[in-house]
């Protein structure tokens, strides 16, 4: 099927300074992002919306299309809250790199060494901080996979069954690559044992003020009763196109504060993808956390590896970066292409979108073609 190129809405946010002019047109990220990318995120019923970014040579480009409510008819912008579901992780595995370059914490420690409740369980006490980051720890609890559950662990039943938890036949710590969200709640707990503060401050104190993401937002207890709307988010729709929960529903298993998903802007995510692409104005030392957390540490088959978050993925031509996220109402992707400092946030408040598919196939590969980098 052929598309016509949607009208978007172009903002140019910010230009690092670069020597002569640039040789990639405005235009032709806008056709590529309009012709390739908006179609397959909206669907036939064009319901719900996209934010997209683009940073490529310096300068970071906004387009936006469809609707934040559809009742409302308020239209998507750079601005529009969106849930971001497992790209949170991000922060959480900064957070963990940058602690560990200041010699806060090392990878290689025990997550019972900060979560001591843990101290009498037996795999668990195995489990390394690194390996939480890098989903190798092969934790896997029910609240990670289909068929889902229908209760929510309170902090008690979690340690619980993490203290009763063992790994599946021929697994082990370190052993191979098994995507947990578990692991990363536990990597939570473990951070705020170790700076004795709430997640949130965590964010807020060493990513969310010094890159400037003022709009960036984590609910503190989503599980305690219904919530109001969050202001200035997106209505959430289903796969099929009906609406779930009101702006800024939370969803989750896990049933205490700092758990919830957290909620941001294409503007505010795109200061963490310049700094993760090591540029603009964040201090050297958040960049080089940044950098870290990128870095394969499991390979799972020769063109695609495991990083802190992060995965890296060659399989399209280019080495790419990324993490994908979502749950049933909203898709979220933060893509990299580091030889070319080209970087993709893609948010859509519709579930089930897959926007790490394109992004992977056919828009980064393009946008480092654009940027020179891939002949």
């Amino acid at each position: 099927m052929r598309f016509a190129a949607p009208i978007l809405a172009l903002i140019l946010l910010f230009a690092w300074p670069t020597s002569g002019a640039h040789a990639v047109n405005d235009s032709d990220i806008e056709t590529l992002i309009s012709q390739q990318l908006m179609p397959v995120m909206l669907g036939e019923d064009n319901i719900g919306g996209v934010a997209v970014a683009v940073h490529i040579e310096g300068r970071t480009l906004f387009f936006n299309r469809g609707f934040a409510d559809m009742t409302s008819r308020r239209p998507v912008t750079s601005d529009s809250l969106f849930n971001l579901g497992s790209v949170r992780k991000i922060l959480e595995a900064a957070i963990l790199a940058q602690a560990a370059s200041r010699n806060e914490l090392s990878l290689d420690a025990p997550v019972a060494k900060y979560v001591t409740e843990l101290q009498r369980g037996g795999a668990i006490r195995e489990v390394t901080l690194g390996q939480l980051a890098t989903h190798t720890s092969g934790l896997l609890l029910p609240t990670d996979h289909p068929p889902w559950p229908t209760e929510h662990y309170k902090l008690a039943d979690f340690i619980r069954v993490l203290n009763a938890w063992t790994p599946a036949p021929g697994e082990a710590p370190g052993r191979q690559r098994t995507y947990t969200h578990a692991g990363y709640v536990l990597l939570q707990l473990a951070l705020e044992r170790r700076f004795k503060m709430p997640i949130g401050e965590l964010f807020a104190q060493r990513m969310l003020n010094p890159l400037g993401m003022t709009h960036t937002v984590l609910p503190e207890n989503p599980h305690k009763g219904s919530h109001p709307p969050l202001p200035g988010a997106v209505q959430g729709y289903g796969e099929d196109g009906q609406p779930i929960g009101v702006p800024g529903n939370q969803q989750g298993y896990y049933d205490f504060p700092g758990t919830g998903q957290l909620y941001s802007s294409a503007r505010d995510l795109a200061a963490l993808l310049v700094a993760c692409l090591d540029e603009g104005p964040a201090d050297a030392e958040l960049r080089a956390a940044l950098q870290r957390t990128q870095q394969p540490v499991f390979r799972v088959e020769p063109r695609d590896a495991q990083a802190m978050a992060w995965e890296v993925n060659g399989m399209h031509g280019p080495t790419i970066v990324d993490k994908p996220g979502g749950i049933n109402n909203s898709s979220a992707y933060v893509g990299l292409v580091p030889a070319s400092k080209v970087g993709l946030i893609i948010l859509v408040n519709r579930g089930s979108r897959s926007p790490y598919e394109v992004a992977r196939a056919v828009i980064l590969p393009a946008l480092a073609r654009l940027a020179g980098s891939v002949q």
